[in-house]
């Protein structure tokens, strides 16, 4: 059964993501966020979903399933993925993603290479391991740039990173749309009510969508087990986190006595005691000590 006390389904799940920003009917919640994501450049006033599987142009080809795959009005492209674990390769898997997008408006006949716009979209449920020192990193937009000039090259291919991981705000300190958003996807589970700052139909349709005792049997127990499987991820991440902590600090205790040890040493040497006795005394290999 679902944890007691929780009223609201996680956004980071599986069926959770999916559920706010992969149905037709709650459309006008992704594009809500996509334009607080976009801030007016492009602005998104109509979206339709689009099959999220795709396969590659042949069978032996590598297929990617997207959490959410869309087309806006102008012809756009958009792809929406929700990634709690790092992987070594998920620049590289982000990249590839967008591959598809723009295979697709290949034309038969006389086409003379137009695309439309390809956006690829990762809400990361952590850090990338340069920002993982840096609370300020919390969006990266990035285009094909000239490496001499630094002026964008090819403006029709985005990618976006969202890092909820260095994202810490308050509600109280959430002064856009987009911030608000980022709150309620990093602490919409934990809330037992919609707060006074999330007001206006959007986030009022969110917490509606997003509340347990409103889904059917069925829904509930496809979260139930979309939910597990994230406390499973969230656990072996956390037992991963204190093991390389734990393996940190003996690593560090080690380092420590060594720099002791090699300090006595030369003190010792100092006062002219022969080689062998320092390495008797301080348990230092000989090598060690000749070149003190």
């Amino acid at each position: 059964m679902i944890h007691t006390g929780e009223r609201y389904i996680n956004p980071l799940t599986d069926f959770g993501f999916k559920r706010i920003f992969g149905t037709p009917f709650n459309k006008d919640l992704l594009m809500s966020f996509l334009n607080a994501l976009f801030n007016g450049d492009p602005v998104v006033s109509d979206i339709t979903y689009k099959n999220s599987e795709k396969f590659g142009t042949n069978e032996e080809a590598r297929r990617a399933v997207f959490d959410v795959y869309c087309t806006t009005d102008t012809g756009a492209r958009i792809i929406v993925e929700m990634q709690n674990v790092y992987q070594d390769f998920y620049k590289d898997r982000s990249i590839y993603y967008s591959t598809f997008p723009i295979a697709e408006q290949a034309q038969r006949g006389n086409w003379n290479y137009e695309l439309h716009d390809v956006y690829t979209i990762g809400i990361l449920n952590f850090t990338f391991p340069e920002d993982k020192h840096s609370d300020s990193s919390i969006f990266r937009e990035v285009k094909l740039m000239d490496t001499d000039s630094h002026e964008i090259f090819y403006d029709k291919l985005t990618y976006i990173y969202v890092e909820l991981a260095n994202f810490h705000k308050t509600l109280d300190e959430c002064n856009s749309l987009l911030e608000k958003w980022i709150y309620c996807l990093r602490n919409l589970q934990n809330l037992m009510s919609r707060p006074m700052a999330l007001q206006g139909r959007v986030f009022e349709k969110l917490f509606k969508t997003a509340e347990i005792a409103k889904m059917t049997t069925e829904d509930r127990r496809a979260y139930e087990l979309s939910a597990n499987a994230y406390r499973d991820i969230k656990n072996g991440m956390d037992a991963a986190k204190r093991e390389g902590m734990e393996k940190g600090i003996a690593i560090g205790t080690e380092k420590g006595a060594q720099a002791k040890a090699l300090e006595v040493a030369r003190k010792m040497k100092a006062r002219g005691l022969e080689d062998g006795l320092i390495s008797e005394m301080t348990g230092l290999p000989m090598v060690e000590i000749r070149k003190l």
